[in-house]
């Protein structure tokens, strides 16, 4: 009975536990979902991010940057998509993505029974998504301040810094921890989309109404230096709030919105191949 018993346990042993198989692969789904979502939102993103930076300094409008981002991507879309601008953004999003992805997919694989799908809120994910996209984004927007702010290109000022980590760190609570939370209070199927597609959407939008001063703030701080009242700072973030807001909003929307949807929809998705294919070897398997 003894013998009988063994090769049932070492059966049991290495079928039963699937989420600790194919780690590469999903580590590799988890890449590719990264980086198709980034490549689909970052044309917007950065016509936004080069306008709002520019309209701050006093370079040019909103629209007219804009309508210069558009005429280059339409007549010349290899310098576009090569540039360095491009570039910069998408490096910010598809590592933001990246690491959102590789957290759930190694938290499932150490609880050793999750779904492999699944989407986490926890602060180990707000811990690695925030440091990730604050430092990824400084490195963005320090380039960007320097290519289209005014004047000579200087140091980024550390209360710049301070205002723009607080500004990312905002962004990325509302963008990957409230979502999951506040999909709990929206019903599924309103406009055809699920609960959590939804969140994904107006979470991160709404979020800009807060951040968008500490983002003026610090361009401000950039492009004036230090010499300035208070008041007068103000005065300058209460003209550009509102148009600044509805940029940031609009660029937030692709940016954590529909690629934070797009994202999680071509995981899930792999994963869920991956998953298939897993069960199908088990069966195989006996």
């Amino acid at each position: 009975m003894q013998r009988s018993d063994t090769p049932l346990v070492v059966h049991k042993r290495n079928t039963a536990s699937p989420q600790n198989a194919h780690l590469f692969e999903r580590v590799a789904a988890d890449f590719a979902a990264a980086v198709t979502a980034a490549i689909a939102v970052t044309p917007a993103i950065c016509m936004i991010d080069k306008s709002i930076i520019e309209n701050a300094s006093g370079r040019r409008t909103l629209v007219a940057s804009i309508r210069d981002s558009v005429t280059q991507l339409i007549t010349r879309p290899h310098n576009f998509f090569l540039s360095r601008t491009f570039g910069l953004v998408a490096m910010v999003y598809a590592g933001t993505y990246l690491v959102a992805n590789t957290t759930d997919t190694f938290l499932s694989y150490r609880g050793g029974n999750q779904d492999i799908t699944e989407v986490t809120a926890g602060t180990a994910k707000f811990a690695a998504t925030s440091s990730t996209n604050i430092l990824l984004t400084l490195v963005k927007d320090r380039n960007f301040a320097r290519m289209f702010g005014v004047g000579l290109s200087k140091a980024v000022p550390l209360p710049t810094y301070a205002l723009f980590c607080s500004r990312d760190s905002l962004t990325i609570l509302f963008s990957f921890n409230v979502p999951p939370i506040l999909s709990k209070a929206i019903p599924d199927g309103v406009g055809g989309m699920s609960s959590l597609s939804i969140a994904q959407i107006l979470a991160p939008a709404s979020c800009q109404m807060l951040s968008t001063p500490l983002h003026l703030l610090g361009l401000d701080l950039y492009n004036r230096g230090g010499r300035l009242g208070m008041k007068q700072r103000m005065h300058a973030i209460s003209v550009n709030y509102m148009k600044s807001s509805l940029a940031r909003i609009c660029r937030i929307v692709p940016a954590f919105g529909v690629g934070g949807v797009l994202n999680s929809k071509c995981r899930y998705h792999m994963m869920r191949g991956i998953e298939d294919r897993m069960r199908n070897e088990r069966a195989i398997l006996g």
